[in-house]
């Protein structure tokens, strides 16, 4: 390793920005396994240095790393930070800060979004990647030269992608909104929040107080046993098994076998423990469904959201900003459901910040009927009072 991870910290302090990349695997497993990270860092001369560490292989400090992540005043360079950010927080145990995703920057700067390193790459440096080792098994050792060559080389020109992406928003006046869209990633983590688990179970809420307390000692103990055999929860149980178990409450591994999902395997090696957990649900105080349920789409929904979707698209075109950052079908959904029953605004992203101030207040002044939408003579949508 070319410099120490203490090296690694202060060089980034001293230029106020590391570009960060990883590789993991996560088939076949309860969580992902970090395998290599790569650092980009200014070299001084106008290039970068790149640094490839191995925790598989080599033993390092992860706490000045840590403690440069979690600095505010160094700016953290990713490229579709989601996966990365939750998987280096929980590695090195910090929250990471002042990130600058270079996707969602693209987005902000008129490019397509959720655009791949590869295409960003060539759109705005005109560099193509030879991406030879990109189905690579980094969980394997040794690693050959090409498979470290294609993981320095996502890291190469990160830091310079930035810098182009960061000029071309501070001409656009969005550079603030590129960085208030980033700091949505300051609070990710891969940790599995259990009460959310459940409450996503595919028709949970149809289940009697009683059957959903099984279900939730069914949550409880699959994730324990995931955890313990590092497998993906659904390898353990599926949750569509998971449910029919909850509604049945079988006390027999023989009542199991007559629930369908439940393959031979499974019953075999678990069917005990299952049948034990639903025991102990049985014990569990009934768990209501809590509060009010929402308004439920309605069929007639459907053209007023595509009208709302053309005044967003089209405002989105005008802006050049991708309409995927803006709203998503599922917003518009909300929004429009809650203008028909006259409830409160709904929190979502479309009504907060600068996508409020982009189309936000129009969308919901086209819904109270004080905007129309007409194909121009220039065949663009034209937005008009009522």
């Amino acid at each position: 390793m070319a410099r120490s991870t203490a090296d690694i910290a202060q060089r980034a302090r001293e230029t106020g920005r590391l570009g960060i990349d990883t590789e993991f695997m996560g088939e076949g497993r309860y969580q992902p396994l970090l395998c290599l990270a790569q650092i980009a860092l200014d070299d001084g001369e106008g290039g970068t240095e790149v640094i490839v560490l191995d925790p598989l292989t080599e033993e390092y400090d992860t706490e000045p790393l840590a403690e440069v992540l979690a600095d505010p005043a160094v700016e953290i360079v990713l490229h579709a930070a989601r996966q990365d950010v939750a998987l280096l927080r929980r590695d090195w145990g910090a929250p990471i800060t002042n990130v600058f995703d270079t996707q969602v920057a693209a987005g902000f700067a008129g490019m397509r979004a959720q655009l791949g390193y590869e295409p960003l790459l060539k759109e705005t440096l005109g560099v193509r990647l030879r991406k030879s080792a990109s189905f690579t098994r980094w969980d394997d050792r040794p690693l050959t030269e090409e498979q470290l060559g294609y993981a320095r080389e996502d890291v190469l020109h990160l830091l310079q992608v930035a810098t182009v992406l960061q000029d071309r928003l501070t001409d656009l006046g969005r550079l603030e909104w590129a960085r208030e869209e980033c700091r949505s990633f300051e609070a990710i983590d891969d940790k599995r929040d259990l009460d959310v688990v459940f409450g996503k179970l595919p028709r949970v809420n149809s289940l009697e107080p009683a059957q959903r307390a099984v279900a939730r000692e069914l949550v409880e103990w699959r994730e324990e046993a995931a955890r313990a055999g590092d497998r993906p929860v659904s390898g353990v149980l599926h949750d569509a098994a998971l449910i029919e178990i909850a509604k049945r409450r079988p006390a027999s591994v023989d009542r199991l076998r007559q629930i369908r999902g439940l393959n031979d395997a499974t019953l075999h090696r678990r069917g005990k423990a299952i049948v034990e957990a639903v025991a102990r649900g049985r014990q569990r105080e009934g768990i209501p469904v809590e509060g009010q349920r929402p308004s439920q789409p309605d069929a007639e929904d459907a053209p007023i959201i595509a009208l709302g979707e053309a005044l967003v698209r089209a405002r989105a075109m005008e802006s050049g900003l991708a309409y995927e950052l803006i709203a998503a079908r599922a917003d518009l959904q909300r929004i429009v459901t809650a203008v028909r029953e006259g409830e409160p605004e709904p929190d979502v992203r479309t009504l907060q910040g600068w996508r409020r101030e982009v189309v936000g207040d129009e969308l919901l002044q086209l819904l109270g009927g004080h905007r129309t939408l007409r194909v121009g003579p220039e065949h663009r949508v034209e937005i008009s009072h009522s």
